[in-house]
């Protein structure tokens, strides 16, 4: 699996990103992390992820993990039509817990040995990507409980990096006040990460 890791949106290098799909240059769009919002305002989020990821040459349309809640083999059959996750910023722990439920965690490690697959996304839509979210709750609220979530906090991550993000770095962002103090959680607790400013990104494979 090929991975683009964006602090913010596309970051700087989005030809990077189209030119990483080979074939199939359709992306699944997950914005879970944003579950807890207005209908309103999810549609305008979404509609604004559809907008960057065209004007790069990928088609992308949601893919709504609430709809696979406890449905995995079916969102295993959806998930073969795309060469790519787009996966946005919101709620990392919201996120966590969809991909927990509808089984897609389990899929997308499935998913490493296929090179011509990318995981790409920007905020929480890659905080998740690490061995644990411990000290996301600095900007996340972990007991963010939209409809249909419990409140049980998952605060594993899904370990496909062996260390955390923390994007926002140093940027002109609401969020980064509250990265540097995760960043000094991490670096209290030991915890291997990589910092992020907004407009970089991170492109790999693993």
């Amino acid at each position: 699996m090929k991975l683009y890791l964006s602090s913010f949106r596309l970051g700087n290098n989005p030809g990077r990103l189209s030119a990483m799909l080979s074939g199939n240059k359709s992306a699944a769009i997950i914005i879970n992390a944003m579950d807890f919002v207005t209908s309103e305002i999810r549609k305008e989020k979404l509609e604004k992820e559809i907008e960057d990821l065209c004007s790069i040459g990928i088609k992308g349309e949601e893919l709504d993990l609430r709809e696979y809640f406890g449905k995995k083999e079916e969102l295993r059959k959806k998930l073969s039509q795309y060469g790519m996750i787009w996966a946005r910023g919101g709620n990392t722990f919201i996120l966590r817990r969809a991909y927990a439920y509808s089984g897609f965690d389990e899929l997308l490690k499935e998913k490493i040995p296929d090179m011509s697959f990318v995981y790409a996304g920007y905020s929480a839509g890659i905080c998740l990507l690490g061995p644990t979210l411990k000290g996301f709750d600095m900007v996340d609220d972990p007991h963010n409980v939209p409809p249909g979530y419990k409140p049980e906090v998952v605060e594993e991550g899904l370990g496909f990096l062996d260390y955390c993000i923390e994007p926002h770095y140093r940027s002109n962002h609401p969020e980064s006040a509250g990265i540097e103090k995760e960043v000094q959680y991490c670096i209290d607790n030991k915890i291997l990460f990589k910092a992020l400013r907004d407009g970089e990104v991170i492109i790999s494979e693993i």
